[in-house]
């Protein structure tokens, strides 16, 4: 039997690999390959913290394969070019690979799948990464879902494939491997180092994927409806990048939550378990609407806002502020600086941070979309964009945009220790509780015992939330004529 060229993208692991198991079905050697495609991405090639994630999930992942006595293939360039020259080198009969579901990925597969097809070679992919994939799903109309309550209700009633396990001892080979670069000549890993707080968080690969979510199941699961929210306390599943670098499928996930249920003989096995179920359901429902509204990425949804009376910012400099975690609002700056220094940020935080550059300081949504992907360590396309279209209330299911996070209310309901911000924001670190989300609001001899000075150590607010709250309700009166509503 001829060789299969085993295609790993988004699926960099060996438990519960679609592609992989096919591989083992057809028989004769596997040769495991990734490509390194950039221009295959289309507008949205990986960010800088994801090239790091990726970097540490290929290394583990060249480890798991060799322990089953084969490698993985490091190549850069088209994928297609690519693809001929390994099949050439190796005679392969066979390409298998995972599916997903961005734009630019999926015309660029479709294209692969033709020319390999028509050149007599067995072109197969499959459903690695999702319970239910977007073409499958429809609504009574036939057309896609646009509210998450009723896609979810229907996904929930519809069978989930079991997780399929990996067994084999050993990876049939080729007789003579091709040429790989080195996971090095990849280039992935910065230049300058700004990532050790990157290596003090995550453990990229399956075995690190395995692991948290053991942790999670066991100490956070079941209060995780109550504790969701509160960004000082270990209470989410932080698998977001695993997920999105298949290190761990949903459907592993679902298979541990099912496993809990067991016990109980209820499933889920607690309101924990449903609510984390349904974050699960929401990154389906990303996905859902990225295959169905392509041109989300680059444009709302909801047509009007692409009216929207953006401020302006010319200088850029208030959306450099919002970055670098300098905005005068703790619990915001607290976020953004999360987010540089470990590529990721807790979910109620990302919805603060999000609301204030498109609510307080009336940037364009697309501007958070382009710094959470060259940031973020889960940098999804689907995720990052129905993320800020919610918040901005142009997207499916949407917040509207007339629902404005007060910055310090948030902060006090969940921060109101102050811890988080105590954490990422250490020049507030002596402040008091009741002061911490407000300093400009604190005594100046509270300011001066904790060792704050506005202005010098911590900005003032760049903005005042009662005069930004009272712009964005104009600037979307100027759109729909509604008011507003203060969380």
């Amino acid at each position: 039997m001829c060789a299969t060229l085993l295609w790993f993208r988004q699926d960099l692991r060996l438990q519960d690999n679609p592609a992989l198991s096919a591989a083992l079905a057809r028989g004769g050697p596997i040769v495991p390959i990734f490509i390194l495609d950039d221009a295959g991405e289309g507008r949205w090639p990986m960010g800088g913290a994801s090239r790091w994630w990726l970097h540490h999930s290929l290394k583990a992942l060249d480890a798991a394969l060799r322990e089953v006595s084969s490698r993985l293939l490091f190549a850069r360039g088209d994928s297609a070019t690519v693809l001929r020259s390994v099949i050439a080198a190796t005679g392969a009969g066979a390409v298998f690979w995972n599916r997903r579901y961005e734009p630019a990925t999926i015309a660029r597969d479709k294209a692969i799948k033709a020319e390999l097809t028509a050149a007599g070679i067995e072109a197969r992919s499959f459903n690695s990464g999702l319970l239910h994939e977007p073409h499958t799903i429809t609504n009574k109309s036939g057309g896609p879902f646009q509210v998450f309550t009723p896609y979810w209700r229907h996904c929930l009633t519809l069978p989930v494939a079991p997780a399929a396990r990996f067994a084999a001892a050993t990876l049939p080979g080729p007789a003579k491997w091709p040429r790989s670069l080195a996971l090095e000549e990849l280039e992935l890993l910065p230049r300058i180092a700004w990532d050790s707080g990157f290596y003090e968080t995550w453990a990229p690969g399956e075995a690190g994927a395995q692991k948290r979510l053991r942790q999670f199941a066991a100490r956070a699961m079941d209060s995780y409806a109550d504790t969701r929210n509160f960004p000082d306390r270990d209470g989410t599943s932080m698998l977001s990048p695993w997920l999105h670098f298949g290190e761990i499928s949903p459907r592993q996930i679902w298979a541990a939550v099912q496993a809990q249920a067991k016990e109980s003989g209820v499933f889920p096995p607690s309101k924990g378990a449903a609510v984390f179920l349904s974050e699960v359901g929401w990154r389906e429902f990303a996905h859902h609407l990225l295959f169905h509204f392509p041109h989300t990425p680059e444009r709302p949804l909801r047509e009007d806002f692409a009216r929207f009376p953006w401020a302006d910012d010319p200088r850029g400099k208030k959306l450099r502020a919002w970055q670098r975690g300098r905005t005068g609002y703790p619990i915001v700056d607290a976020g953004m600086r999360q987010l540089w220094h470990t590529g990721w940020m807790h979910n109620r935080v990302r919805m603060i941070t999000a609301s204030f550059l498109v609510k307080h300081l009336r940037l364009s949504w697309t501007h958070g979309a382009a710094w959470f992907w060259d940031t973020l360590v889960d940098a999804d396309l689907a995720s990052n964009t129905l993320g800020w279209q919610w918040t901005a209330g142009c997207g499916a299911d949407a917040a509207p945009y007339f629902r404005v996070f007060a910055p310090v209310l948030q902060g006090e309901k969940f921060d109101a220790s102050g811890d988080y911000v105590r954490r990422w924001v250490p020049e507030l670190a002596k402040l008091p509780a009741e002061n911490i989300h407000a300093p400009w609001e604190a005594p100046p001899h509270v300011l001066a015992a904790a060792g704050v000075t506005l202005g010098k150590n911590y900005p003032h607010p760049i903005v005042d939330h009662a005069t930004a709250r009272a712009e964005a309700l104009a600037a979307f009166k100027a759109l729909r004529g509604e008011g507003v509503v203060e969380r």
